[in-house]
Order: structure tokens, then sequence, then C-alpha cells
């Protein structure tokens, strides 16, 4: 029995200790905002937040976060009014749309510890993969999000 904080709600869970993460939210808990990209943790798509940190949930086994709190992106604002979400609808960033849930996710925690990135902190520190290719679009939400943390 694992319990972990979803989006400010508890869950107790009886599942197997080495159940990613991901899968517990996708399958048990029913918030499949979070996406499956590639299952090794390289592509990001699966990016949430755990204790405040982003972690990418597909390599995360769940006997790992008892008492933990998980931040998903159905949890970062309850109306998309979070900056990140702001900056992203305003710079159009999405394309497919598929890996945007983890950009987000990822960009909120980077911006927490880097609030005024240049472009190369960007491309060095955001390192999750749009199959789309819009980074441009991207790093100027990146610089959107942070101006708008500011006011």
């Amino acid at each position: 029995m694992v319990t972990i904080k979803v989006n400010g709600t508890s869950h107790q869970l009886d599942v197997e200790g080495e159940m990613p993460l991901l899968w517990v939210l996708r399958e048990e808990i029913g918030l499949t905002g979070t996406k499956f990209g590639c299952g090794i943790a390289q592509c990001g798509a699966c990016t949430v937040h755990i204790n405040g940190q982003a972690v990418r949930s597909c390599v995360t086994p769940i006997s790992t976060l008892d008492g933990a709190e998980i931040t998903t992106i159905e949890g970062l604002s309850p109306d998309s009014r979070h900056p990140v979400q702001q900056a992203w609808l305003t710079e159009e960033v999405p394309q497919c749309g598929y890996c945007q849930s983890g950009q987000i996710m990822a960009t909120v925690a980077y911006l927490k510890s880097n609030p005024n990135p240049t472009d190369a902190d960007i491309d060095a520190n955001l390192t999750n993969i749009c199959r789309c290719g819009t980074y441009e679009r991207l790093r100027r939400a990146v610089h959107r999000a942070a101006a708008l943390m500011k006011i």
C-alpha cells in the first residue's frame, strides 16, 4: 500500500511497487494529461512534479513515492491561467501538442530555479523532446512566462 497526494488529493493505492508513476496516474487515478512517450526517461512527455521537482514519471516506481506530493498538468492550474500555460497559448507553441504537458511541467520547475534564462540556458536545461520541432516558439514562450512570473 502506497499513499500519495496528487494535485492536492490523497490516494491510497494497492498496486505493484515497481509500477511506474505514469501508469498509476493514468490507469489507477484516471489523469491522462501526462503522456507516455518513450518509456526510458529520454523524451520528457511524462514529466510531472514530485515534491516540487520535475521528474520523468515513466521510470519512477510508485514504491519510492510513499508520502510524496505530485502535481500533474491537471493540477498546475484549475483554469489554465498559470503564466507558463498563458505564454504557451500566446506563442502558439503546440503543433501536434502531444509533448506539451511535459514541456510545460519541465518549464514551470525550471523557471523556479532560473527566473531569467537565456536561449542557451533554455537549450541546455529544458531537454524534453518535441518531435514537431517547435523549439523556437518554445523558447519565446519560456521568456514570456519568465516575464509574466515577475509581475
